[in-house]
C-alpha cells in the first residue's frame, strides 16, 4: 500500500488509443498496459486528464480499469485508479465500484462545476476517504482547476485527512518550493514531469505523473534513476527537455491544443506503442502526418530517449 513516504519516482499515464469511429480500441490500451509494465516504471495510473477521464461512459470506465488492474496485477506494478470526475456523485460512484480492484491509491479531483467553498470541499474529501476506507487518496490539483489550492491549503487537508497522502500540481517559483517544506517526508509531492529533476533537487517534489514517461518509459525512469545519484546531469538532461518543449510541443499548446493532445503526440512521437493522436470527439488532436518531424527534433534534443531497450 502506498504511503506519503513511499509515494515516488515516474508514474506513467494511460492514454486512450481511439478508433476512427469514436471507440476505445482495448486491443491497443492492453499492449500500451504490457509495455509500461515492461518497461518496470514506478508505477501506472489511469484516468488523469491525458486518460480523458471527463470523455468517458461508466462502462468504460469499468473497463479501463478492470483491465489495468488485471496487467499490473500480474506484473506486480503498483497502480493508480483515477475516480475523477467534474460531478462529485458520479466520482464518489467510480470509487465505490472500482474499491474492489484494490487499487494502490485513488486519484481525485475537486467538484468541478460549481466550485466548493471551504466546507464543502472538506466534506467532499471526507466523504471519499470514507468510500476509500483504507485504500489511500491523492488529490489532483492542476493549473486549470477552477480552485487551485496554496501551500497552506495542502497542509490542513494533510492535517486533516491523513488518508490523503499526496498531491499532483504544477510546483511553482522559490517561494512556493519554501513554502512546501513542511511536505517533506510527510506528503508526497508530484509535479509535472519536465520540472521534475529541478523541483526534486529542492527536497520537495517527490515524483512526477510524467508527460515525460509518454515519450518514452523507460528513459523517464532512467532519467528518475539518475536523479538519485547525479543530479547535476538529471537538471542538465531537464534543460534539454524544455528545449525539444519549447521548439516542438509549446507551438501547439499556443495553437490551442489540449494537454490530451500533447501528451499523446508526445508518445506518438516516442513511437513506442500503437496509441494514436487522436482524441475523443468533440475534442481537436494533432494530425499524425507532423509526427515524423516532430520526431526528428526529439531524436536530436534527447537521443538517449530513442536508445533505451527493454
Amino acid at each position: 500500500m502506498l504511503t506519503a513516504k513511499n509515494l515516488k519516482g515516474n508514474w506513467g499515464t494511460l492514454l486512450l488509443p481511439i478508433n476512427e469511429d469514436n471507440s476505445i480500441d482495448f486491443g491497443r490500451l492492453g499492449n500500451e498496459l504490457d509495455y509500461m509494465t515492461a518497461a518496470k516504471i514506478d508505477g501506472i495510473y489511469s484516468n488523469g486528464t491525458a486518460g480523458e477521464f471527463h470523455n468517458q461512459s461508466e462502462a468504460e470506465f469499468d473497463k479501463i480499469q478492470e483491465l489495468m488492474a488485471e496487467k499490473c496485477r500480474r506484473a506486480g506494478m503498483p497502480f493508480q485508479i483515477g475516480a475523477s470526475h467534474p460531478s462529485p456523485l458520479i466520482s464518489l460512484e467510480r470509487l465505490r465500484r472500482a474499491r474492489s480492484l484494490n487499487p494502490s491509491a485513488f486519484q481525485i479531483i475537486l467538484p468541478d462545476w460549481v466550485t466548493p467553498n471551504s466546507k464543502e470541499r472538506t466534506d467532499f474529501i471526507a466523504g471519499m476517504v470514507d468510500a476509500a476506507a483504507d485504500i489511500p487518496l491523492v488529490l489532483y490539483n492542476p493549473p486549470h482547476a477552477k480552485q487551485v489550492l496554496n501551500p497552506s491549503d495542502l497542509q490542513e487537508l494533510s492535517k486533516t485527512f491523513p488518508q490523503l497522502i499526496g498531491v499532483k500540481l504544477a510546483g511553482g517559483n522559490e517561494d512556493w518550493f519554501r513554502q512546501m517544506k513542511w511536505s517533506i517526508d510527510s506528503f508526497s509531492v508530484f509535479v509535472p514531469g519536465h520540472f521534475l529533476a529541478t523541483g526534486f533537487a529542492t527536497g520537495v517534489a517527490d515524483g512526477a505523473y510524467s508527460n515525460v514517461a509518454c515519450i518514452n518509459p523507460k528513459a523517464a525512469q532512467d532519467w528518475w534513476n539518475q536523479m538519485q545519484t547525479d543530479i547535476r546531469s538529471a537538471i542538465s538532461l531537464q534543460e534539454r527537455i524544455l528545449a525539444f518543449f519549447e521548439e516542438c510541443i509549446v507551438p501547439f499548446k499556443n495553437a490551442g491544443f489540449s494537454n490530451p493532445a500533447l501528451d499523446k503526440l508526445l508518445a506518438a512521437v516516442g513511437g513506442w506503442s500503437d496509441i494514436g493522436t487522436r482524441l475523443r470527439w468533440p475534442y481537436r488532436w494533432i494530425p499524425p502526418d507532423v509526427v515524423k518531424k516532430v520526431a526528428d527534433r526529439a531524436k536530436y534534443h534527447l537521443p538517449e530517449f530513442f536508445k533505451v531497450q527493454l
